[in-house]
């Protein structure tokens, strides 16, 4: 008996990314090598720019909702068809056959990875940081690499903590390592280091370091999130 026929939803929060929403969805179909993507979602937190519209024209479905990652990715899985839940931050993009390597992996057994990940920079500061996303910790890991998730094991989880502002994605991976094999693809998604430009590589990562700090100190996400508003949000 043939195996069942998967399909990958791909969820995409966005707020005010005019600049970004075109690029992304562009990448996915160029780079998308199977007939197995069931929707793409972009899941609206309330932009005022032109985010909704540009994402209307590239055919993606858009669900509006409250802001915050967290709710929004939690909206969108709420909504899908697929069997695999792909959470995709608006400025990464997926590596060619992107699709086809989740799937692979996905009928191997494998509920739950991510892809490693790379800068749209040459920095060697930030290729240190792109270089360490091949070891399989949760310290390692970020929501920047995209996420792909069984839709029955993240139902299962409850899906991402909302209380969450900053740090949503690394909180929920760290729970995904304890219930299943965690799978790191050995492909990249590039990413941009925007946010390293505007604030400066070393203080970002510096301040992305004592929220990691700050989790692991047992703070709180009000805690990490008023860090976050103080010295990274622009």
């Amino acid at each position: 008996m043939p195996s069942k026929l998967h399909h990958i939803s791909i969820i995409i929060p966005v707020l005010n990314e005019e600049d970004y929403i075109q690029r992304v969805l562009a990448k996915i179909s160029e780079n998308s090598t199977s007939t197995q993507i069931k929707e793409l979602l972009v899941v609206d937190g309330g932009s005022t720019d032109q985010t909704v519209s540009m994402a209307k024209q590239f055919g993606a479905k858009v669900i509006s909702g409250p802001k915050g990652r967290a709710k929004q990715m939690n909206l969108g899985a709420k909504h899908v068809q697929g069997d695999i839940l792909y959470f995709l931050h608006v400025d990464s993009l997926p590596p060619p056959g992107f699709d086809t390597q989740i799937l692979e992996n996905f009928e191997k057994g494998i509920q739950a990875g991510c892809f490693r990940l790379k800068f749209d920079t040459p920095s060697y500061f930030l290729r240190f940081f792109a270089w360490c996303t091949k070891i399989n910790q949760p310290i390692c890991r970020g929501g920047d690499q995209s996420l792909f998730v069984g839709r029955e094991l993240f139902e299962s989880l409850e899906g991402f903590d909302e209380d969450y502002l900053v740090y949503e994605d690394n909180e929920f991976i760290r729970r995904l390592y304890k219930k299943t094999h965690f799978k790191i693809i050995n492909d990249f998604v590039e990413t941009s280091a925007r946010r390293y430009m505007q604030i400066g590589m070393v203080t970002l990562q510096y301040h992305f370091a004592i929220i990691h700090l700050k989790y692991y100190l047992g703070r709180g996400p009000e805690s990490m999130y008023q860090y976050y508003r103080k010295n990274i949000a622009l």
